[in-house]
């Protein structure tokens, strides 16, 4: 009867270490599943493309990597100018599409729209990106008649807004890779 006793005690206990291993990984799961839909990181996909061209560096770590460049694509909320700021401060600037489809490899999914570098200046009355040059007019259609602080957004899914740049949106930071 002792050694019944004895094998009930370590079954029971076994059992509650059991149970508690499994809410453990149940919350381990769920933790960094919804960490991937939140946080952007790196594709091992996407990045391989790049590192099997020979004139294209790696991207840095939570960059995504797709044709000779990186993106970074903020879940921070920020003005324009906070947006272009902290691009800068990655050695990088804001998005400077170069065709309507650029981003629709690795975010065609996404419901979210994204600061770019491209904003309304007053004095030459023309949209320019942040390196002053003029957008291509078969791009995308922008308004006719912007407001003064006029910045776009962009979505892969959605196309263009165009807002005041002291609104807080996402924002995707560019560089490009080749050596």
């Amino acid at each position: 009867m002792a050694n019944t006793t004895r094998w009930r005690l370590i079954s029971g206990t076994l059992g509650v270490i059991c149970l508690l291993l499994m809410a453990t990984l149940g919350i381990l799961f769920n933790t960094s599943h919804s960490k991937i839909d939140i946080e952007p990181t790196s594709s091992p996909g996407l990045n391989t493309e790049l590192q099997e061209g020979s004139d294209c560096y790696s991207c840095p770590e939570k960059w995504v990597g797709y044709k000779c460049n990186c993106y970074f694509i903020s879940s921070e909320l920020k003005t324009w100018e906070e947006s272009r700021n902290s691009c800068v401060s990655q050695n990088s600037s804001l998005l400077q599409l170069q065709n309507r489809d650029e981003l629709q490899a690795f975010m065609h999914s996404s419901q979210y729209f994204y600061w770019t570098g491209l904003s309304y200046n007053e004095e030459r009355r023309d949209w320019l990106w942040e390196d002053g040059s003029a957008l291509s007019r078969n791009l995308f259609t922008l308004p006719e008649t912007p407001h003064s602080k006029s910045c776009i957004l962009y979505s892969p899914v959605s196309d263009t807004l165009d807002e005041s740049c002291e609104t807080k949106n996402r924002y995707i930071c560019n560089k490009s890779l080749f050596k």
